[in-house]
This record gives C-alpha cells, sequence and structure tokens, in this order.
C-alpha cells in the first residue's frame, strides 16, 4: 500500500469520528493551537446521547468555548478537563462544567505517561501529510506525543493554516494513526500584543533594568512582557538568547532587531519554546524556520535543561503577592484564572542557572467596578487564592514602583521590601497589618 493510499483508507469525516465515542469515553483535544475543531462541532450533535464522557485539553487558543460544552452544559454528558484556563475555559468554569487540573508543567509528559488512565481516544489538529508520509503536530509540542502513547485511539484533524514548526518531536507518521480527519481549515485565533498600561511600561523598565547583554530570556505573555521586549529592542543590551515555554510576537521583534545571538550554552542558534500563542505574524515567523525549536515540556521546562542555561532571567506576571513573598498568579479568590504554566518551572530553574535570576512582576493595584482600588500587594492572600510559587522559590518582584530582591531575606525584611513597592496609598494599611502578623520591625517604617 502507498502513502496515499493509507492516507485514504485511513480518512474519515468528522460526523464519523463523532459516532466512535461512546458512553464513559475519555478523551484528549490538544493544547493550544492543536485543540480541534471540526471534530468538537460533530460531538456536539450527539453529545446529548452520552454519559460520563470526560474530555481532557489544556490552554486552547480559540476565540469561544468548545461547541461540545455549549450545547451541553450537564457534567452528567460530558466532563470537561483543563491544565491551564484561557478566556473561553473560564466561561466552560463559571457555568459549572470544567474543571481545572493542577500540574508542574514540565511533569505534564510524565503524567500522561503514568499517572493517568489511558485515553480511549487522542484527536489533535495538526499540518497536511507531506510526501513522506509525516503530519507536522504544529507549533505545540508539549505533551502531544506523550498522549499518543497512550491512546487506544489516534485521529489527526488536519487545518492547513497550521504553521509547519521544525523541533523535537514535532511530527507523526500515517502508519501510527488510526484515523485522519480533513477539516474546515479554519483561522487560527490570532492574540495580538496586548498594550501595556502606564504602570506596566513602568514596571518593564525596571526589570529592564537587571538584564544584561548575554543573557537567556523567557517572556511571558500580557503587557508588561511585550513592553520588556519592545525597551530590549531599543537598548544597548545585545547577545540575547530566547528559552521559553511560551514563544509570543516579542520574540520576533527581538529577532528582527538584531538581538538574538548563537552564544547560549545549548542549543547554539535555536529559540526554543514548548508552544506558541500571537499573531499571524509570529505563525508566519515559524513556519518552515529552522532557528525555531520546538521541544516537549519535558526538555525546555526541565531543571537539567534549564541549569544549563547561563544567566537566565524568567520573567512572568501575577494575580497577588503576600507580605510573606507567597505569589499567587492563578485565581482571584476561588474563581480559577489561568494555572500555574512554567511559572514555578522557570523560577527554579533561575535558581539552578549559573548567574541566573527571576522576576514576578504586577500593578501595585487594580481598579474594581465600583471605581475603587484595591492593592495587589496584601497582607496574606484571600481565602481560595493559590500559591504559584512559593516564597522560598521567589526572588525578584517588580511594581511600578521599583524593584526588590527577596533571596535571603526574613519574613520581616521582605514585608519591609514589599510594601516599599505597594502603592504608597496603602502603606500605612499594610504595616497594621504586617504589625499584627509579627514580622513588622518599630525601625521598619522609616526605610520606606
Amino acid at each position: 500500500m502507498t502513502i496515499r493510499q493509507e492516507y485514504e483508507q485511513k480518512l474519515r469525516p468528522a460526523d464519523q469520528i463523532a459516532s466512535m465515542v461512546q458512553h464513559n469515553f475519555c478523551m484528549y483535544w490538544g493544547l493550544g493551537y492543536g485543540s480541534v475543531v471540526d471534530i468538537d462541532i460533530a460531538l456536539s450533535k450527539r453529545i446529548n446521547e452520552l454519559n460520563g464522557v470526560e474530555i481532557f485539553f489544556s490552554v486552547p487558543l480559540r476565540e469561544k468555548p468548545f461547541e461540545s460544552w455549549a450545547v451541553c452544559k450537564d457534567s452528567e454528558h460530558v466532563r470537561f478537563h483543563c491544565c491551564h484556563f484561557s478566556v473561553p475555559v473560564r466561561k466552560m468554569a463559571d457555568g459549572g462544567n470544567c474543571w481545572f487540573t493542577p500540574v508542574m508543567f514540565c511533569q505534564t509528559p510524565k503524567d500522561w505517561r503514568e499517572n493517568a488512565k489511558p485515553f480511549d481516544m487522542v484527536c489533535v489538529q495538526v499540518g497536511p501529510m507531506d510526501r513522506f508520509g509525516y503530519f507536522n503536530l504544529g507549533p505545540q509540542v508539549v505533551d502531544v506525543r506523550a498522549t499518543m502513547e497512550r491512546a487506544k485511539c489516534i485521529v489527526l484533524e488536519v487545518n492547513e493554516n497550521m504553521p509547519y514548526a521544525h523541533g523535537y518531536e514535532t511530527s507523526i507518521h500515517i502508519s501510527d494513526i488510526d484515523y485522519v480527519v480533513e477539516g474546515s481549515n479554519s483561522p487560527l485565533a490570532q492574540m495580538p500584543p496586548v498594550t501595556p498600561t502606564e504602570a506596566e511600561k513602568s514596571i518593564a523598565r525596571h526589570v529592564t533594568g537587571i538584564i544584561k547583554s548575554g543573557s537567556t530570556i523567557q517572556l511571558g505573555i500580557g503587557g508588561t512582557p511585550n513592553y520588556i521586549g519592545q525597551m530590549l529592542c531599543s537598548s544597548d543590551i545585545d547577545d540575547l538568547s530566547i528559552h521559553s515555554e511560551m514563544l509570543t510576537d516579542a520574540c520576533v521583534d527581538l529577532y528582527e532587531a538584531g538581538k538574538i545571538s548563537s552564544n547560549k550554552n545549548i542549543d547554539k542558534g535555536l529559540i526554543v519554546y514548548s508552544f506558541c500563542g500571537g499573531t499571524k505574524r509570529l505563525h508566519d515567523f515559524i513556519h518552515h524556520n529552522p532557528i525555531c525549536c520546538a521541544a516537549p515540556v519535558d526538555y525546555v521546562n526541565a531543571y537539567e535543561t534549564l541549569s544549563k542555561l547561563d544567566q537566565l532571567v524568567s520573567i512572568n506576571s501575577c494575580i497577588q503577592c503576600d507580605l510573606y513573598g507567597q505569589v499567587n498568579s492563578e485565581s482571584a479568590g476561588y474563581r480559577h484564572i489561568s494555572g500555574t504554566g512554567g511559572q514555578l518551572d522557570f523560577v527554579l530553574g533561575a535558581l539552578l542557572s549559573k548567574g541566573g535570576t527571576s522576576v514576578i512582576c504586577l500593578p501595585s493595584t487594580r481598579t474594581l467596578k465600583d471605581g475603587s482600588r484595591q492593592s495587589l500587594i496584601v497582607p496574606t492572600l484571600p481565602t481560595g487564592s493559590i500559591v504559584s510559587t512559593p516564597r522560598s522559590a521567589v526572588q525578584h518582584i517588580a511594581t511600578e514602583f521599583g524593584i526588590v530582591n527577596l533571596r535571603g531575606k526574613s519574613t520581616w525584611q521582605r514585608a519591609e521590601l514589599l510594601i516599599s513597592i505597594a502603592h504608597p496609598d496603602f502603606h500605612e494599611e499594610l504595616i497594621k497589618h504586617a504589625e499584627k502578623m509579627g514580622i513588622w520591625k518599630y525601625s521598619s517604617k522609616a526605610t520606606i
């Protein structure tokens, strides 16, 4: 049988794949741009006929929730599980039928291989098959191959708009899968860079001040990381390398500004990442670009890998930080917002890196619906909040009022430093709480 004949033999319409789903099926629907579209729509037509179906996925980059959820929010029929929330997934969770799965991002492939039950069906969106019979997984390698290793059935949904990603474990052969669906080639969701606020611009200035030429940087997503990228482009800092679990448009800016070199300790000349999220400009940059190297997250985020990168600078954002230095990057009270992602992996990796450093950024306040202002540096994290990065691992915290280094500092020293970068309107209130908590010295106020 030729490769093309095997393809035709395995080709199925999405409705037929949906008809194979049975009661109590456990399914995986991809990550990032790899989350399925047409198979989801097909299953939505009969999801109310089924019971006990479980669907796992992670940070799907799409503009709206899954159609199967939209037509059936009854958890008796289907239950959704996600390792990292996005805006559409928050809507699903608010609707009462999507639950967060806590993971160490670097350990996700191992979790699927060793701790999770096998998937009855793995469905992921991929690029078209080449003449050798290989499908490219696109720029979201992360944990996909690990889910396939224990799958009873593998289905690929082809999207011709998927960028072709070079790297490790980025392809799968027609002989290793069960079915192919030729999708509707829906455009990939666009994630334009967030316009930074004035506070985020100030934070970026503080963070850029501690980045040195020759560093390897990890940039997260949001207004602050985007502006840090812009500032680095116009600075005299150069000889930079990129090693990040997520690749964004800011990395394209740095490359085009001539700031990216090939001098890092490992993967020389390569921009290493595990998945991407951005605009068509980013997708076009990745497409068939040999310097962009997509790799599984158990390599990209592994401490063994990160420890080999000298001057690793990890830059992430958070929702709140308390006076002990505990960081919440995931929830607003009980409401889950995002996930741990690679933050903890890279904070710990920066600890192991020679000359490495980590920074967690947040504006000092947020404005509530009634117009009042709330401090995001708080005495203790509110009930229900998640500790994403423990105080023992945190190094730098940055707000628009400055950047402080908490490493090696006692509880009262931490309280003093964190209050110094809180909004001045909340200094007295935070001091009173710190006194009640026993982490404030009578002499501390003189340094604020």
